[in-house]
């Protein structure tokens, strides 16, 4: 991001009205290889693809926020590969993280990764240390240090349905796994803040959240978000494209600020729920409009959501998620323009 739109988005965050309201993505993997014309092995394994991608995006769309913005990264993979997992990487599909745990027994002899040097951090500290000159020769800086959350690791390790059966089934452990996994987040938000004296924001990736109801979230979640968004960060940033209902109360208590759901839900009523504390981040649908819709599609969505506002604070205009493959270039210009107008 550059200062400017950064300073736009610490507005928008106090709760600034800027017309016309800004627009924003999360874009990473998912996207920006099929559009660049290259493969995800590709971007994951040359620096100078991954640059180059991600200096394509930010010159033809400079009115868009991207968030985190050169973001490296290798997918689900990214921080699983810290607890020993067998990461596999197909040539032009996403990377899968194995599980590493069978049963709940087995999260008493695991050992916190160490932040430095285990796992596939150590490569994504350094592609940022070798082109931080040249993304900052662009007008743009590292802002946000990254992760997933501790329930989406969790899930990783021992398996989604087994995660969420041990929750019920023994619940002293997985509160044993979820601390240890906050811990090591904690250190490695710390890290890359250490690494990059830009960073003022912390951005932390958790779609498990919309996997559970109310009360379970108040137990397994709230504790270890409160701790990992204790950090100085100006942005707090949770993403969360499954369903958000249940966690929606709790998000303001927790220290956030800004917040990417899915689509399912309308807007004004996650800002009634959030006590209109946080900024949203979205939300047309991504798959069905932005990336496989016409520009009228996008453009119709685009204003529905507009008109759907009563109060256009704390909005960043956005699809509901991250961005998904196959956005094609004129789908973005045609949300944009919408926004502008």
């Amino acid at each position: 991001m550059t200062d400017t739109q950064w300073e736009q988005l610490v507005k928008v965050i106090r709760g600034e009205v800027i017309e016309p309201l800004p627009v924003g993505f999360i874009i990473d993997s998912p996207w920006l290889p099929g559009w660049n014309g290259i493969s995800i092995l590709d971007y994951y394994t040359s620096d100078a693809l991954w640059f180059a991608a991600n200096k394509n995006a930010v010159e033809r769309f400079p009115e868009c926020m991207f968030l985190p913005g050169f973001w490296a990264e290798y997918g689900m993979c990214s921080e699983t590969s810290a607890f020993g997992v067998k990461c596999t990487f197909p040539a032009n599909e996403f990377p899968y993280a194995g599980k590493s745990i069978s049963t709940p027994e087995e999260i008493d002899s695991l050992k916190k990764p160490d932040v430095k040097n285990d796992g596939l951090l150590p490569f994504m500290m350094n592609r940022l240390k070798l082109n931080q000159k040249k993304i900052e020769e662009l007008g743009h800086k590292i802002r946000f240090s990254v992760s997933r959350g501790p329930l989406n690791i969790a899930s990783f390790l021992m398996g989604t349905t087994e995660f969420l059966t041990a929750m019920m089934t023994d619940p002293e452990r997985i509160h044993i796994l979820l601390r240890l996994i906050t811990d090591f987040l904690i250190e490695w938000h710390a890290r890359q803040k250490e690494q990059f004296s830009s960073i003022d924001g912390i951005l932390v990736l958790d779609d498990i959240i919309g996997f559970i109801g109310a009360e379970d979230f108040k137990q397994f979640g709230v504790p270890y978000f409160e701790a990992i968004y204790q950090c100085e960060r100006t942005i707090k940033f949770l993403h969360n494209d499954a369903r958000c209902e249940a966690s929606l109360p709790f998000l303001p208590d927790m220290g956030i600020n800004l917040f990417n759901m899915g689509f399912d839900t309308d807007m004004e009523t996650m800002k009634t729920q959030t006590r209109n504390q946080i900024t949203m981040l979205g939300n047309i649908p991504p798959r069905d409009v932005l990336a496989n819709g016409n520009e009228n599609a996008v453009k119709e969505a685009a204003a529905q959501l507009l008109g759907s506002l009563k109060d256009r604070s704390n909005v960043i205009l956005s699809c509901g998620g991250g961005m998904p493959p196959g956005v094609p270039t004129e789908n973005i210009r045609a949300f944009i323009r919408a926004a502008q107008r």
